[in-house]
């Protein structure tokens, strides 16, 4: 009997084994008219998978639930797939990337999406825990494919695949460009996948998210109506003196402004500068550097350097870039009125973090200081731009110019 495999059209589980057949030569037919919800809860799926969850596949031997289960099933028909790498440390390297792609892409973006469809009940602190789990998981990744094509070795392995389809539902519902921009490698390694010919003849063509999907209100429950009583009249009171009445209800009060909305208007528009930042494909000191000095206000705006103090405690790269990440995230509240860039640097332990961050207003927000604990942790120092030498450092930072300062660069993340 052929390989049957239950699952809608455009389930991105389901493509992990029609993927792993394209690579492997196996033939795997998706059943035609599948109907989710109508389908998987037949007495005949059921037998296959009590739960009625998909996909499913049908082999000889009786049924395979869990997609990746059936990814690794489609991938050992043939005998030594390259799809599971050349040696034994490949195929456990293939196992963590696949684990990795379940435990920290996929369950993030799960948690950052279903909510937003009406699929569980929404809650903006569980949204933000997400986003923050699924920016440390994409920011590890970055940095694997800073210096990788693959996940591992030099071709497609069974571990791309699953990756990719995982990230596919996020790239096409919820990850927006804007997003997605802070993890360029992430970024390239996305696209260069879903345009391999294997993937794009099941995924087809792919068009990332151009928003986030609004939360998705459900209709409160319609209300009993009960027989209506014939009303009975009240005795009348005589009316009460006016000075027992209640005062009208005062209105609330506006949220007091920020102060620096307060600040006489600048030439240099933040939202134009972003803009430009993030278009700039090709040309960039030409085009975005000098694009920002152009429309650089010092009236208005300052450029400050930031060196974190204690280097010495950076021995772990994942964690020096997850400190960079929380930092960034508390930052969110001044977005408004700032732009920055943060730079790991160095090839080997302690790395050093250093930044460049420009703010409305002559000096670092009060506010800012106030709120975000981080900045103590950084020294601070106002470019001085007369000094031709801290410019030229400013370009450097904003361009992500490697080697920086001589070392190399693990990160570079962007706050816009």
């Amino acid at each position: 009997m052929a390989l049957v495999l239950h699952a809608g059209s455009g389930n991105k589980n389901a493509f992990k084994a029609l993927i792993a057949a394209e690579y492997s030569g196996i033939k795997v037919e998706l059943v035609k008219d599948f109907q989710m919800g109508v389908s998987n809860k037949t007495p005949e799926f059921l037998k296959m998978n009590p739960i009625g969850k998909v996909p499913v596949l049908e082999t000889p031997d009786g049924p395979v639930f869990e997609s990746n289960a059936i990814a690794r099933y489609v991938t050992r028909l043939k005998a030594d797939n390259p799809l599971y790498g050349s040696s034994l440390i490949d195929y456990a390297h293939i196992e963590q990337w696949m684990d990795f792609a379940a435990t920290e892409v996929d369950a993030s973006i799960g948690k950052w999406l279903y909510p937003r469809m009406g699929f569980y009940p929404y809650a903006a602190v569980s949204e933000e825990t997400a986003i923050a789990a699924l920016k440390r998981a994409l920011g590890s990744l970055n940095t694997h494919l800073a210096s990788n094509t693959f996940l591992v070795g030099h071709s497609v392995t069974l571990a791309d695949i699953v990756l990719t389809c995982n990230l596919y539902l996020g790239f096409i519902r919820i990850l927006t460009k804007s997003f997605t921009s802070e993890f360029p490698h992430v970024e390239r390694y996305f696209w260069t996948m879903v345009n391999q010919p294997n993937f794009k003849k099941v995924i087809g063509d792919v068009k990332q998210a151009e928003a986030v999907p609004p939360v998705q209100k459900k209709a409160a429950p319609a209300k009993e109506q009960k027989p209506k009583e014939a009303k009975k009249e009240a005795p009348k009171e005589a009316p009460k003196p006016k000075a027992d009445e209640k005062p009208a209800e005062e209105e609330p009060k506006p949220k007091p402004k920020n102060p620096l909305d307060s600040l006489p208007p600048s030439k240099m528009i933040l939202d134009d500068w972003k803009r430009l930042y993030s278009n700039t494909k090709t040309n960039f000191r030409e085009v975005a550097i000098k694009g920002f000095w152009d429309m650089y206000d010092p009236e208005g705006y300052s450029l400050w350097f930031c060196d974190y103090k204690y280097n010495d405690e950076n021995t772990v790269s994942f964690v020096t870039m997850n400190k960079v990440g929380g930092f960034l995230q508390r930052m969110d509240l001044c977005r408004k009125y700032a732009f920055g860039k943060m730079l790991v640097v160095g090839s080997e332990p302690p790395f050093k973090v250093k930044g460049l961050w420009l703010f409305r207003g002559s000096e670092i927000p009060k506010f800012v200081m106030d709120e975000v604990y981080d900045m103590e942790l950084y020294e601070w120092t106002k470019v001085d731009l007369s000094d031709e030498a801290q410019k030229e450092r400013v370009n450097a930072m904003i361009e992500d110019q490697e080697p920086f300062e001589g070392e190399a660069l693990l990160d570079a993340k962007c706050f816009k």
